[in-house]
């Protein structure tokens, strides 16, 4: 079991933990506004957004305010007792944003990249490692096992789709059971799962009406955590609008999760 704070643990036979947010930071308005709106919803939850979006399909992409900016704004969101998740892209960025949230997440695309998992482990952060599109489940311990060379074995497995033919994404909800059987927490991206990679020319597309289908799935399979872009416009969204899910529907969609881990539970 991870202690991410007092209200949140994750794995173990804890409640199922929520991690979700706006893909990047708009505006400290905006994730101001989020934090609270989610938190109502919710309840205790880990908030996540993005300080720099180093991936966008295209180069003139909005991909956030940046670091120094960015860690200012989430350190806000944690002062006011949030759990703050946000990912990291080179290894040179582990140290700083520690400083500023709880929970360090590699890019599925960066899963592989040695010295960025290994100084994110040396924090003694909580790391989120995102299973590369391009990997099998059964391999993805690998890339933990080079956190956990730190010392760190504070780590969670997300799973967010495996690349199925051009511009889409499939889920083996086989692959969730292998990951928890490395003892580590997993965690179900339940939007990134639904996207459509490059399916709109210079940004991504998206299937937001399976976010709920899935993650419904991905509970009963046994993870430990959901993940869930929200955003309250997803069609005015900066990044990955179309995949996000209504900030309004969110509320609906947990309390269903929960029905679900506990019956499982109970079998």
């Amino acid at each position: 079991m991870i202690e991410v704070s007092p209200q949140i643990k994750i794995g173990g036979g804890a409640p199922l933990a929520l991690i979700a947010g706006p893909c990047v930071i708009e505006s400290e308005e905006h994730v101001h506004f989020m934090a609270h709106e989610i938190q109502k919803r919710v309840g205790p939850f880990i908030f996540k957004a993005s300080f720099d979006k180093a991936n966008r399909s295209s180069v003139q992409s909005y991909r956030g305010p940046g670091l120094k900016e960015g860690l200012r704004i989430l350190k806000g969101i944690r002062d006011l007792g949030f759990a703050v998740l946000t990912d990291i892209h080179d290894a040179s960025q582990a140290a700083p944003a520690a400083e500023a949230v709880d929970i360090l997440q590699i890019p599925a695309f960066l899963c592989r990249q040695t010295d960025l998992l290994v100084e994110a482990g040396r924090t003694g952060k909580i790391v989120n490692i995102k299973k590369g599109q391009f990997v099998a489940p059964h391999d993805i311990r690998l890339a933990a096992e080079k956190v956990a060379s730190t010392g760190n074995d504070r780590i969670i497995l997300t799973e967010r789709g495996t690349t199925f033919g051009y511009n889409n994404l499939v889920v083996d909800m086989r692959g969730l059971a292998m990951m928890r059987g490395f003892g580590w927490p997993v965690c179900f991206d339940a939007t990134h799962s639904v996207q459509l990679p490059g399916s709109s020319g210079d940004k991504s597309g998206g299937q937001p009406q399976f976010i709920a289908p899935l993650s419904r799935a991905a509970v009963a399979a046994g993870v430990d955590a959901v993940f869930v872009e929200v955003h309250d416009a997803p069609e005015r969204a900066l990044s990955d609008g179309a995949n996000a899910l209504q900030l309004d529907l969110l509320g609906p969609l947990w309390r269903t999760l929960n029905r679900i881990q506990q019956a499982a539970s109970e079998e």
